[in-house]
């Protein structure tokens, strides 16, 4: 007796099969999310509208081809679903390095990625899902990724982090930044046995400055002299700071006590040549003073006796005239000036 199962008794079988096929194929090209469909080989077999729209590439030009990278990258590089192909999911941390939160989704990969989109010559942000189709034997049949852009929200979100961690009049890192950065850093010095410095800066007679020029002038100054102190030379690590009012904040890591002389003197000298008139003023220019302090034994110390050492270095400078540079080795007894 012949097998009824079988195609060749059951030629429905096939044609409902090959409809639902059809089907589906339709229904992908139609969706409003860009997808595209790789087979084993990492050939294109759907390349559809939503992804024509995305990438500014017609489907004719992607399918039966290798070039899907082409729609999102300047030069040829693995997507999500090349890595599910050839079995290097773990590459994806290095791939997308972009997003802080890579994480595996079920039988796929989740990933975000800034794409330089070559053929419309836009930067976008986009968030990736990549899945395997595998047929009855467990045979890996294909690869379905698709994406969203969501380059406004990425925009949103930056904005929002640029608000929660620079000051608003300056533009430079805030107190919140200043306070998170000197924990991070003190942290690392204490496990590396690293010295680390911090200079409190705050301007002279700022007070009868804005009494004299106004509270306007008294903005431009404190921008003025927050862009000179973040363009002196200093390392991609340190952290230049509002501190508070007119008080300003310098973390300087693996920076000894003479190193710290030399840098504060540097940033003294970057303000009284910005040449700010001030008529309340010795030096007939807007001045800063500068105390600094420098922790190279950090065991059973805190971050606040750092600052607390700083400011009163500062409050030495201030005392002794101003417009200068007091360093104080940390644990070293200093009286702070009133």
């Amino acid at each position: 007796m012949k097998n009824k199962n079988s195609k060749e008794q059951n030629p429905m079988i096939s044609k409902v099969n090959e409809e639902e096929r059809s089907f589906a194929i339709r229904l992908m090209q139609h969706l409003v999310v860009p997808t595209f469909v790789l087979d084993p080989e990492c050939k294109v077999v759907i390349w559809n509208m939503a992804c024509e729209r995305l990438t500014g590439i017609p489907a004719s030009e992607m399918i039966g081809t290798s070039d899907h990278w082409r729609g999102f990258y300047s030069t040829q590089r693995p997507c999500l679903a090349d890595l599910i192909i050839h079995e290097r999911t773990r590459d994806v941390n290095d791939l997308y390095v972009w997003n802080k939160n890579i994480e595996k989704v079920p039988n796929g990969l989740y990933a975000e990625n800034w794409c330089v989109m070559p053929q419309l010559g836009t930067r976008r942000y986009l968030a990736i899902d990549a899945g395997p189709i595998y047929d009855e034997t467990g045979r890996l049949i294909s690869v379905v990724e698709t994406l969203r852009d969501i380059t406004l929200q990425k925009e949103a979100q930056s904005a929002l982090q640029d608000l929660a961690a620079k000051d608003g009049l300056t533009g430079i890192a805030n107190r919140r930044s200043f306070d998170q950065a000197l924990a991070t850093q003190w942290q690392r010095a204490m496990r590396e046995t690293h010295p680390l410095t911090l200079l409190m800066v705050d301007v002279d007679h700022f007070k009868q400055y804005n009494d004299t020029y106004g509270h306007l002038a008294g903005d431009e100054c404190l921008k003025r002299i927050a862009s000179a102190m973040a363009n002196t030379p200093l390392r991609a690590y340190d952290l230049v700071a509002r501190y508070g009012g007119e008080e300003f904040a310098i973390i300087l890591p693996e920076v000894t006590a003479a190193g710290a002389q030399a840098v504060a003197e540097r940033i003294r000298a970057a303000v009284e040549h910005l040449g700010i008139p001030d008529t309340t003023s010795e030096a007939g220019v807007v001045t800063i003073s500068i105390g600094a302090a420098t922790a190279n034994a950090l065991i059973g110390s805190t971050p606040t006796q750092l600052v607390a050492a700083a400011d009163a270095a500062l409050y030495q400078a201030k005392h002794a005239g101003r417009n200068r540079v007091v360093t104080v080795n940390f644990g070293t007894p200093q009286d702070p000036v009133r």
